[in-house]
């Protein structure tokens, strides 16, 4: 396998952008190689397999959604509150939104886990992983709440998430960062 860091990061950024645009059934090599204007081939030389470039998808998305850590820093100065809680939250809708193909990517790495056991195992494995380390970093900062907490802000982020890049009439014009605000104080206990 190719070892140029750079050019998989390029590859794997194509496969995302592939998935985003045609669904999982689209992601070819043929396809990514199209898409990052590499000639025929070259993706096949950097991945085993479809089954590589869907795990190497899932993760490279993850890299592309992680806190930017200079705004973290700057947000992580306020009180450990629902306020600086709603403002994580608001951070991530925005990268979310800034990198829509990303997770409109991911969405279709999920309904691929639906009909694939072994991508459904890898992404199960990944998102699981992430939702432990989310529950970990909240409950070792200080934040309000506790483990079910965090489970239930992941589950409404997601469908709020969902809902705005994918069909955003749903909401009838409400603003997600509003939405927000609202989901927070529901959630996240005073104090």
């Amino acid at each position: 396998m190719a070892q140029n860091p750079a050019r998989r990061a390029a590859l794997t950024d194509a496969a995302i952008d592939v998935l985003a645009a045609e669904g999982a059934r689209g992601l070819t090599f043929r396809a990514v190689d199209q898409r990052a204007g590499v000639p025929a081939g070259t993706s096949s030389n950097y991945f085993a397999n479809r089954d590589e470039l869907l795990h190497q998808a899932a993760r490279r998305i993850h890299h592309r959604l992680t806190p930017d850590p200079v705004v973290l820093a700057e947000l992580l100065r306020a009180p450990r509150d629902r306020a600086l809680v709603a403002a994580l939250m608001r951070d991530l809708l925005r990268r979310v939104c800034a990198d829509r193909d990303g997770y409109l990517a991911m969405l279709e790495l999920r309904l691929e886990a639906t009909r694939r056991p072994e991508v459904r195992a890898e992404l199960s494995g990944t998102m699981r992983a992430e939702l432990e380390s989310n529950i970990a970093y909240h409950l070792d900062e200080g934040f309000p709440g506790d483990r079910e907490t965090v489970v239930l802000i992941y589950l409404a982020m997601t469908g709020l998430i969902m809902e705005h890049l994918t069909l955003p009439d749903v909401l009838g014009g409400t603003e997600p960062a509003e939405l927000v605000e609202q989901l927070v104080a529901r959630l996240v206990p005073a104090g």
